[in-house]
């Protein structure tokens, strides 16, 4: 077993071609432990190379109510009024701590994607 950093973008994609080789190793072989060691350089990599941002929070809340198939009068309660629904929506207004708490213990929408 010849591990090494990644540190390149050939270096990432040999560990994912290795990967591929290694996939379906048994636990507790040298090949399976190769393949956890390799997939935590991979993930290492990814994280720093190709991060995954938060969702805008008027998206967030967007696709939450696409999802429930709520309409802006439906979340409404949530705001404190229909008028704020569509300055929200429309990025007119912030969306304040309050709103967020509410639309987080309302429609569980997670706390870290209103409050970004």
């Amino acid at each position: 077993m010849n591990i090494q950093p990644i540190k390149t973008e050939q270096d990432y994609q040999n560990s994912l071609k290795r990967v591929e080789a290694l996939w379906g190793s048994s636990k507790n072989t040298p090949e399976g432990d190769e393949l956890d060691i390799i997939c935590t350089l991979i993930e290492a990599y990814e994280v720093k190379h190709f991060p995954i941002l938060p969702p805008d929070p008027v998206e967030a809340i967007k696709f939450r109510m696409e999802q429930m198939n709520l309409s802006k009068t439906d979340v409404a309660k949530y705001f404190g009024s229909k008028s704020r629904v569509s300055e929200v929506l429309s990025h007119k207004r912030s969306l304040s701590y309050k709103m967020a708490k509410s639309l987080y213990k309302g429609l569980k929408i997670p706390a870290e994607a209103l409050l970004m």
